[in-house]
């Protein structure tokens, strides 16, 4: 199993798990958009209780049951946490190893940016993925 570690740019968040993720997922809404600054957020889902996090995070609800966690000194995002689920998502950009990412679909295309070209083989979802 891969261990999972990452951080901010500035080096003051850490964090890591050593579980397998639950999924690993390229997101295209506008909300992911917005709080990335990108086209898209690509992110390993875990559970909470799988990852620890060490440093000043700053939180904002960026929708009723969604925080997004981002370093209070560079505002790299890091990830986005739904407590009710128990599950959080880590930015791919924020690991110290993107490669270990392994996409298996692009959810919410409809509002992707009109020049991404998804030709990647992987199932896409104009919305929210299908339930497991």
């Amino acid at each position: 199993m891969a261990r999972y570690g990452g951080g901010c740019l500035c080096g003051a968040v850490r964090y890591s798990a050593e579980a397998a993720p639950i999924n690993e997922r390229v997101c295209h809404c506008r909300l992911c958009q917005k709080v990335i600054g990108a086209a898209f957020n690509a992110r390993v889902l875990f559970r909470i209780d799988d990852v620890t996090v060490e440093g000043p995070v700053a939180m904002v609800n960026t929708s009723p049951d969604l925080k997004r966690g981002f370093c209070a000194a560079c505002g790299t995002t890091m990830f986005s946490r739904r407590d009710s689920a128990g599950i959080i998502g880590i930015t791919t950009g924020s690991l110290d190893d993107p490669s270990l990412f392994k996409p298996q679909m692009h959810i919410w295309t409809a509002s992707k940016q009109p020049w991404v070209q998804l030709d990647d083989g992987l199932p896409h979802y104009e919305g929210a993925p299908p339930p497991n």
